[in-house]
């Protein structure tokens, strides 16, 4: 190795240990910041979803349906879906929080998460942390990778029991029906996942009945929102 070699090595070292204190300011101020919101739900859903399709206005009212039983929801802080779920919040009055990562071309906050309510991130696993750790449950609607990245590592977590057994409810029974099927029948079938892993979710198109679910874990569980 030439000195050149040697000095582009070193800094290369250097700036590394340098990353994890940037790592450890995230979930610092991740830690503080959610810690204050109470209560809350996750919801995941795609960045795509234009405003006037059905799945956004479902995202809406669950969104305000759960601010209403005074929940706190947090989303990914972006457009779409994740857009509909802090609009139904903030319309409702409750609160509405983002955690918004940071990319090079996409994505910025919505305009409906609070102002004190926002939180950036430049590393996924850190914010993914966030979401698991202050939700008392998860709502999923149809979505792409980021979405599924959620559902999935959330269910190895109940799976594993890394994690409470907190609800994970997936919303729009057309879109997952495909996907459930799959489960039933490749992954189930072929002994990929125990019997009883598919209990893991619900399946409904009903934001009461979505709501009903979080709000039953959490008489259980004794960590009640303020109604």
């Amino acid at each position: 190795m030439t000195p050149e070699e040697m000095m582009a090595w070193q800094q290369m070292r250097v700036k590394e240990t340098w990353q994890v204190f940037r790592v450890m300011s995230e979930f610092v101020e991740g830690y503080e910041r959610m810690g204050q919101c109470g209560p809350s739900v996750s919801v995941f859903g795609s960045a795509r979803t234009p405003p006037d399709h059905p799945y956004y206005e479902m995202g809406v009212t669950v969104g305000r349906k759960l601010s209403e039983r005074g929940y706190a929801v947090i989303t990914g802080g972006g457009p779409g879906i994740m857009q509909a779920a802090n609009q139904g919040a903030q319309e409702a009055g409750g609160v509405s929080i983002g955690l918004n990562i940071v990319l090079p071309h996409e994505q910025s906050a919505n305009p409906y998460v609070d102002a004190t309510g926002l939180l950036n991130f430049d590393f996924f696993f850190a914010r993914k942390v966030m979401f698991v750790k202050y939700a008392q449950g998860f709502v999923v609607l149809p979505g792409g990778f980021g979405t599924m990245d959620e559902l999935f590592e959330s269910l190895t977590l109940i799976q594993t029991h890394k994690t409470a057994r907190f609800p994970v409810v997936l919303m729009g029974t057309e879109y997952w029906s495909g996907l459930l099927d799959w489960i039933d029948g490749t992954l189930k079938a072929g002994g990929f996942i125990s019997p009883e892993d598919t209990d893991l979710f619900t399946l409904t198109d009903d934001p009461d009945e979505a709501v009903a679910i979080i709000d039953r874990y959490s008489e259980q569980s004794g960590i009640l929102p303020n109604f």
